[in-house]
């Protein structure tokens, strides 16, 4: 396995969750409403079976983790809103027949390919931009963690319900959360909802076709208002930080050129705006999306960044609203 900096431990720390739920692929993929322990402190196998179909539907809920919270919620409320129910983002019984019209598993399995093993693997990544740019690329700390991003994971639910797995070794069987999405449909216009904290994508006719949590500006370095175009799409881009145009990252006070990598302040993908500066990005840390603020632009995971920049073009207009 190639190496950056310290090299990765094949020894595998198994975090998990405090759960009383039956945390199993027949009990997520067989979850009902009735199921559903509400008053559990873990991941709950109905909640990752909703979160996995709204993630195939494209109303995504960020990281699949199986516990509530704000962006399930905006998920739910959203499909809710554009499949003409109340919507209050509540999981009843109307959102259930319609979310379930999709009865395929939530969960299915994956074997381990020498692929995986030998990604380039970076064990820390400092949070300090100074000592980001004295590094080559800005990677995940090993297979595991990469795991739990393709399958839109949270890495401890991953560790849970695989939990004698070695994600080191090819030929290890896992289980993932099945998320492959439909066919893509190409998107004409994108409307970012600072209110909502969401991106929402419309096709040619004017339907919705993907909607993603975001985080969106901040009180320092707000988001711009009124109405812009994609300008273009850039993949693993490096991230120039200037904190004469931007912001101050900690004592950083001159340029510097950040390496590509999931764990790049822009994450894997870049969707390049008319606006200077600005852009649609991923994120290192997809869990704080949708919870905390961006420096200005507008932050998804880097799933969804890669979703909606394959599906967009030059031209196509963005409204900040």
């Amino acid at each position: 396995m190639r190496q950056l900096a310290i090299a990765f431990s094949a020894v595998i720390l198994m975090c998990s969750y405090a759960s009383g739920a039956d945390l199993t692929p027949q009990a997520v993929n067989t979850a009902t409403p009735s199921e559903w322990d509400k008053e559990g402190d873990g991941p709950d196998p109905f909640i990752v079976r909703v979160q996995v179909l709204l993630d195939r539907a494209r109303f995504s809920p960020g990281v699949i983790d199986g516990v509530p919270g704000d962006n399930l919620k905006e998920a739910v409320g959203t499909f809710e809103e554009f499949n003409d129910l109340q919507a209050d983002g509540q999981i009843d019984e109307k959102f259930w027949a319609a979310i379930q019209r999709d009865n395929g598993p939530a969960l299915t399995t994956y074997t381990i390919t020498e692929a995986d093993q030998n990604q380039l693997y970076v064990r820390d990544v400092p949070e300090d931009y100074g000592e980001m740019a004295r590094m080559e690329w800005l990677g995940y700390s090993g297979p595991r963690e990469m795991l739990a991003a393709r399958f839109h994971m949270d890495e401890d639910l991953l560790a849970e319900l695989n939990p004698h797995a070695d994600f080191a070794r090819p030929g290890t069987r896992i289980t993932i959360a099945a998320v492959e999405r439909p066919a893509e449909a190409k998107v004409s216009r994108i409307a970012v909802e600072r209110k909502a904290g969401r991106v929402l994508a419309f096709g040619e006719g004017g339907e919705l076709v993907a909607a993603y949590p975001a985080s969106i500006g901040s009180t320092e370095t707000p988001t711009p208002s009124g109405s812009y175009k994609v300008k273009g799409v850039a993949k693993e881009p490096p991230y120039s930080y200037d904190p004469k145009k931007n912001f101050q990252q900690g004592h950083n006070t001159k340029p510097l050129e950040l390496p590509p990598g999931p764990k790049n302040p822009v994450g894997l993908v870049w969707i390049d705006l008319s606006k200077p500066t600005y852009g649609i990005h991923g994120t290192p840390n997809p869990a704080l999306v949708g919870k905390t603020q961006s420096h200005g632009c507008v932050r998804l995971t880097n799933w969804d960044a890669i979703d909606l920049s394959r599906r967009v073009k030059p031209g196509v207009p963005v409204e900040f609203r």
